[in-house]
């Protein structure tokens, strides 16, 4: 995001709008901002009319035609909206400081990104890494097999290696690992690895309850002391009938967003707990 941040700041004046405070329902929370010059905008501060508002007012300091830098904008009927709410909206033009605070932002806020290892680049895992590299989420592939590394998308970090499961000791805690290679013994070793972990949001496998079965009798046997209650397995749950790809990936993006978010909430939890 940083990259495209960067392109568009190149290509002439702008002004940054920015979410000072919110009382009540908003479309999105303090801090969140956008950038918008005489023809573009990059990102969103919410939306609808009360966006539509932020675009002419800071177009208008572009043009000269308007010193102030703050609007208190009720979200109600007034502008035909529902939100109810009341956000305090900051203008600014966008000088080299501001620019070079921005991107530091930006980088501080990639580098807080939860990650997501997948595991195997075929269909379903090119689907993932489509759908994940939407988010803000750092996401990684692994394959063993140099030819289905081609066609992931550019934002997302490939790696070729024998040895996957080796991988996972590098996942970030409170990250994410989706377990989808083209080789069940290799889905195996991956996911013992993960499941040796507790510091995981997420660890999901592509398969069936059958599988699940098969892969807890060989945990077994491999002498894996612990529960399986972390292991997702089937991935994407069982209310959409579909095993298409695409579908696949959206059911696990979701599964994957959720898991994150509460282990996050926990991590929070538990924090402010030991602070006490």
């Amino acid at each position: 995001m940083s990259q495209t941040l960067t392109a568009f700041l190149s290509e002439g004046p702008a002004i940054l709008v920015e979410i000072e405070s919110v009382k009540g329902s908003s479309p999105r929370e303090a801090g969140t901002f956008m950038l918008v010059s005489a023809t573009r905008i990059w990102e969103t501060i919410g939306g609808g009319q009360f966006e539509y508002i932020a675009i002419d007012h800071a177009r208008a300091m572009l043009d000269g035609r308007t010193e102030t830098d703050v609007l208190d904008i009720p979200l109600g009927p007034e502008i035909g909206q529902c939100c109810g709410g009341r956000t305090l909206l900051r203008f600014t033009k966008v000088t080299d400081v501001v620019a070079n605070a921005l991107m530091t932002r930006m980088r501080k806020a990639e580098d807080q990104q939860p990650a997501v290892f997948i595991f195997g680049a075929g269909h379903v895992g090119k689907a993932l890494a489509n759908s994940l590299s939407l988010l803000p989420l750092k996401v990684s592939v692994f394959e063993t097999r140099r030819e289905e590394l081609i066609g992931v998308p550019g934002t997302v970090s490939t790696h070729l290696t024998a040895m996957p499961e080796a991988m996972v000791s590098n996942i970030p805690a409170g990250g994410a690992a989706i377990i989808v290679t083209h080789d069940h013994a290799l889905d195996f070793m991956i996911a013992k690895e993960a499941l040796g972990r507790d510091d995981l949001a997420y660890i999901g496998m592509i398969g069936s309850k059958t599988k699940r079965a098969t892969f807890a009798n060989w945990v077994a046997r491999e002498g894996h002391v612990g529960t399986l209650d972390n292991l997702v397995l089937p991935i994407g749950g069982t209310l959409v009938k579909d095993k298409r790809p695409a579908i696949i990936a959206a059911l696990v993006t979701s599964e994957v967003l959720h898991a994150i978010q509460r282990f996050a909430a926990r991590a929070q939890v538990q924090s402010g707990s030991a602070l006490r």
